[in-house]
């Protein structure tokens, strides 16, 4: 009996020094919604005039560069709750105007320190505002980059147009990755706009299935749509438990963020939205009970939070500090706070 005891305990042993020696290497992606990154010079054919120095808003060189200094702390940090000086392999951003702004925003010391490069292509927006992806090369390799556009379906909308789905494809821990950057149309549009933006999105998402089977697919964004809404639920296909996600599906981890934490990435009139989302492809899913990192996998995500995002005194006491409320510069931040998914791989041994 002590014997057989011994042998149990010897194997136990052994596993325990076996677990104990897998590594795991860990990728931070984020979103964050910049909140009217615009230069100071007007863009021909679009309406950025309040973001001029005779602008509603005297955007100025001042203001500009506080804007740039501004993005560029919250960018940096993202992801370093988890990975200090390493951040984020990539990050969506939503409202910038333009590749100038993006090349200043890269330029700015938090950033270029890591060498991060973006992926931008000019959209149609009558504001001009563009989404693009912010990437560190040292850890994303982009293969691809495409603009596909948002359809608008109803004959008595074909005069309009707004931001498309930008769609980056590339190598992330040797492994196919894509991401699917949104803005959807604001909530002003109605329901139905969002709706169409989550069905043709999925569209994507299946297209770039369909050529890769393997590809592990993001789509992240600013979806003016919190995760309870039809047009994640229903147009996506999101679903909010892991273990719900079926092939066709993907996994909204920020769902119960706001549905049992009561939170989100946004305020409007003392109540929480969480519009800021990122969403995965079931393949990057570990079922329950399953702990297998040999590929890459979701591990946890969080709504990125930091002190000096949020005002702490006045009217807006307790809201994310903007960088205009009331008609008033407060050289704050956005509106909306960023998002972090964290994504692991065990390491060869």
């Amino acid at each position: 009996m002590k014997k057989q005891l011994f042998l149990v305990l010897l194997l136990m042993l052994a596993c325990i020094t076996a677990n104990a020696q897998k590594k795991f290497s860990v990728y931070g992606v984020g979103f964050y919604n910049l909140e009217n990154l615009f230069d100071i010079t007007h863009d021909e054919g679009h309406n950025d005039y309040q973001y001029l120095p005779d602008g509603a808003n005297h955007w100025n060189e001042l203001k500009y560069t506080h804007k740039l200094h501004n993005m560029s702390k919250v960018l940096s940090e993202m992801g370093t709750d988890v990975l200090p000086n390493v951040g984020c392999a990539f990050i969506g951003v939503s409202e910038v105007e333009n590749a100038h702004a993006l090349t200043d925003l890269c330029n700015e010391p938090p950033l270029k320190e890591r060498n991060i490069q973006f992926c931008h292509i000019e959209g149609p927006d009558h504001r001009g505002v563009d989404c693009a992806l912010l990437y560190n090369p040292a850890l994303f390799t982009v293969r691809d980059v495409k603009l596909v556009p948002y359809v608008y379906e109803l004959p008595q909308d074909s005069n309009r147009a707004t931001r498309g789905f930008l769609t980056v494809s590339g190598t992330l821990a040797g492994e196919h990755v894509s991401v699917i950057v949104c803005h959807w149309p604001s909530r002003f549009a109605g329901s139905y706009y969002r709706e169409c933006a989550g069905r043709q999105v999925r569209v994507v998402k299946d297209s770039l299935l369909r050529d890769d089977p393997n590809v592990k697919v993001f789509v992240m964004g600013d979806m003016n749509d919190d995760p309870i809404n039809k047009s994640m639920v229903e147009g996506l296909g999101c679903k909010p438990e892991i273990d719900e996600t079926g092939p066709d599906n993907m996994y909204n981890p920020y769902y119960n963020v706001l549905v049992k934490k009561k939170t989100g990435t946004l305020q409007y009139q003392g109540k929480w939205n969480l519009f800021d989302q990122i969403v995965m492809t079931p393949n990057l899913l570990n079922k329950k009970g399953v702990k297998d990192f040999t590929t890459l996998k979701f591990w946890k995500h969080e709504v990125f939070r930091r002190d000096y995002l949020f005002q702490t005194e006045g009217k807006y006491k307790g809201n994310t500090k903007r960088t205009h409320a009331g008609g008033v510069w407060l050289d704050g931040y956005s509106d909306h706070l960023p998002v972090v998914v964290y994504l692991a791989k065990e390491q060869q041994q």
